[in-house]
């Protein structure tokens, strides 16, 4: 796994009220989740880069208030038309 090394302002711990580790793996999550909700990676791949189960990142996606499923209302009815 390749590591990062990040800059964060002292101040952004104490905002969130973690330390930085716990800080970080916030990070980790928050990303994971945004990218899963742009369409950028699999509900698998997100919940590998977020460092969780995928029950966990269901769960984040929860706290975030993201959907876990990444077809529209439109999609699903046309897939289910197609599939007639």
């Amino acid at each position: 796994m390749t590591q990062l090394t990040l800059e964060v302002p002292e101040s952004a711990f104490a905002t969130m009220h973690q330390a930085p580790k716990e800080f970080a793996l916030e990070m980790r999550i928050a990303a994971a989740v945004k990218w899963y909700e742009l369409g950028r990676f699999s509900q698998g791949r997100a919940a590998e880069i977020a460092g969780l189960t995928r029950a966990g990142f269901i769960d984040a996606l929860s706290r975030y208030k993201v959907s876990p499923f990444q077809y529209t209302a439109e999609e699903v009815i046309e897939e289910l038309r197609d599939a007639d």
